[in-house]
C-alpha cells in the first residue's frame, strides 16, 4: 500500500468527514480504525446507541402518549435489555454499512490496525495479526476521540459498575441505578432508565449542573426530574465505593450520606484516547485529559502538517462540530478555500426531555450589559401539543431592545434538537423579532411555540403604547 496523501486515524464523525473532504479534493486517502468496523465511538458506543437506546425506550414505554393514558401506559409490559440492545445492533449495522459504503464510493481506503507515531513524518500501523506497517503520509489527522475516565476510587467490574461505554451491555436492566456526573453523559443516562421506571440518584459534586445552558431551562427541567422522583444530589461528591453484603455497590458521600443501588454508572468525564499515539515521537503533547491542543482556525496542532479535530481537542466535544472540523482540517491541508464558520451553532442534548439551545443564555446577555426582553411559549398552548398531548415542554427566546436582533433560543421539550435550527438560521442571519412576528408556521405545529414566545416579547418590550382614552359624549 502506497503512502496516502492524507493519512487518517480515527473513522468517527470527524475522521470520516476529513477522509470523505479529502477524496473529494482528489487526494489519496487511508483511515486507520483499531475496532474491527469503522464508525468509532459514536457509532458503537457513544452518540448512536445511545440515542437508539433513548428511542427504544420512548417507544416501548409508551412514553409520548402518557400525557393522554396516565402514567401506568405501556406499549409493552415487560421491557427487557435485549429488547432495547437488539434494535441498536440493527442500527449500528446499518450506520456501519452506510459509512462503508460511502468510503467505498468516494475511493477511501481503510485499515484495521493501532496506529503511533515513529516521528512526525512517520506512522507506523499495528495490525491485528501483529504485522506492522509505516507509513509517511502528506498530512495526517488524528480524530481518535475519547475514552471513559476511569478513576482508582471506583471499582470498574463490568457487572455491577460500569462506565459509559459499558452500560449500553448490561445483561439485564436494573431496579435502582446511581450515576455520578451530572454532565450531558450522565444527565442523558440517568433520565432514560428514569423513563424505564427505574429509581434513578444523580450524584455531582458542583452545587449546579449543565452550567452551559439557560438556568430558567435548567431550573424547569429539574422540576420534571424531581417529578418523576429522580434524587439529586447536587453538591456531593463521591469520597469512595464500597459493596454491600448483598454486593451492591455503595457510595459514600462527603456529606455523610450513603446511596446503594444495583448498578452504579460513572459518567464523570472522558479522555482523549491519545495514550498509544506516542505523541512525544512526533514532537506533540497532550494535557492531563489527553486532550490535543490546535489552531481554531486551521485545526493545526504544535506540528503544521499534524492536524487534531472531534472529541480529542476539547471543547465543545458534539458530533456535529466535530464533522465540521475534520472537513476544515482536510481543506486547509490541501489548500482548499474555506467560507468562514458561523457564529452560533445548537447544542443538543438527547435527555429525558430533551434540551436544545443556540445562542446566548440570558445570563451571558445580563453579563454582557445588553438591554434584552424575553418571550416564552408553553408547548401545552399549543394546538399540536394538545394533540400529543404534552404537559410539559417549553421555548424561550431573548431579543435586543435596541436592535430588536435574536439573541438565543432554549427549548425543552419534545423535539426540541430539530426545533432548535428555526432558530440557529435566524441567529445567523442576524434576522429580529420582526420574522417571527411577520411570517407564518405551519398550524398545527410546535414550531409555532415561536410565533407565541415572539408574541410574548414584542407585547412585553415593543408594542406602542395603547392610545389615550377618547371621552365619548354623553347620550342626550
Amino acid at each position: 500500500m502506497s503512502n496516502p496523501d492524507f493519512l487518517v486515524i480515527g473513522s468517527g464523525p470527524s475522521g470520516r468527514r476529513a477522509a470523505i473532504q479529502a477524496a473529494k479534493l482528489g487526494r489519496s486517502v487511508l483511515v486507520i480504525e483499531d475496532r474491527r468496523r469503522v464508525g468509532g465511538v459514536s457509532v458503537h458506543t457513544g452518540t448512536i446507541p445511545s440515542k437508539t437506546m433513548r428511542e427504544t425506550v420512548l417507544n416501548l414505554s409508551g412514553w409520548r402518549e402518557r400525557g393522554f393514558y396516565g402514567r401506568s401506559y405501556r406499549v409493552k409490559q415487560d421491557i427487557t435489555a435485549s429488547d432495547i440492545q437488539d434494535r441498536m445492533t440493527k442500527t449500528l449495522a446499518h450506520e456501519v454499512d452506510v459509512l462503508e459504503h460511502q468510503f467505498a464510493r468516494n475511493g477511501v481506503r481503510t485499515m484495521q490496525g493501532e496506529a503511533r507515531f515513529v516521528s512526525s513524518e512517520e506512522i507506523a500501523v499495528r495490525l491485528p495479526d501483529g504485522d506492522e506497517r509505516c507509513f509517511r503520509p502528506g498530512a495526517a489527522l488524528i480524530a481518535v476521540g475519547t475514552q471513559p475516565f476511569r478513576p482508582d476510587y471506583v471499582p470498574f467490574n463490568g457487572t455491577s459498575v460500569f462506565d459509559s461505554d459499558e452500560i449500553l451491555a448490561i445483561p439485564k436492566l436494573p431496579r435502582s441505578l446511581t450515576v455520578i456526573g451530572a454532565g450531558v453523559i450522565g444527565v442523558e443516562y440517568a433520565t432514560i432508565f428514569s423513563a424505564l421506571e427505574v429509581q434513578v440518584t444523580l450524584i455531582e459534586p458542583r452545587e449546579t449542573f449543565l452550567d452551559f445552558i439557560d438556568k430558567e431551562l435548567i431550573d424547569e427541567f429539574t422540576h420534571e426530574l424531581r417529578d418523576r422522583n429522580v434524587a439529586l444530589r447536587l453538591g456531593s461528591k463521591v469520597e469512595r465505593v464500597e459493596f454491600d453484603g448483598a454486593g451492591r455497590p455503595v457510595c459514600r458521600l462527603s456529606s455523610g450520606r450513603d446511596v446503594a443501588s444495583e448498578i452504579l454508572l460513572f459518567a464523570a468525564g472522558r479522555m482523549g484516547a491519545t495514550d498509544r499515539l506516542d505523541l512525544p515521537a512526533a514532537g506533540l503533547s497532550s494535557d492531563h485529559r489527553g486532550r490535543i491542543t490546535v489552531d481554531p482556525k486551521t485545526l493545526q496542532t504544535a506540528v503544521p502538517r499534524i492536524y487534531a479535530s472531534g472529541d480529542v481537542i476539547g471543547f465543545p466535544s458534539l458530533a456535529s462540530t466535530s464533522m465540521e472540523q475534520g472537513r476544515i482540517a482536510a481543506c486547509h491541508a490541501f489548500g482548499a478555500p474555506l467560507p468562514p464558520a458561523p457564529e452560533y451553532f445548537p447544542y443538543g442534548i438527547y435527555s429525558v426531555p430533551e434540551m436544545s439551545t443556540v445562542g446566548m443564555s440570558e445570563e451571558e446577555v445580563r453579563r454582557r450589559a445588553i438591554p434584552y426582553e424575553v418571550g416564552i411559549a408553553r408547548f401545552r398552548e399549543t394546538s399540536r401539543g394538545h394533540i400529543m398531548g404534552l404537559e410539559t415542554g417549553m421555548m424561550k427566546m431573548i431579543f435586543s431592545k435596541k436592535t430588536r436582533r435574536l439573541l438565543g433560543v432554549h427549548i425543552l421539550g419534545e423535539g426540541a434538537t430539530e426545533l432548535v435550527h428555526i432558530g440557529q438560521a435566524v441567529l445567523n442571519l442576524k434576522g429580529t423579532i420582526d420574522y417571527f412576528l411577520d411570517n407564518t408556521f405551519n398550524y398545527p405545529t410546535l414550531a409555532e411555540a415561536y410565533k407565541i414566545a415572539s408574541l410574548d416579547a414584542w407585547n412585553r418590550a415593543f408594542a406602542p403604547a395603547a392610545a389615550a382614552a377618547v371621552p365619548v359624549a354623553p347620550v342626550a
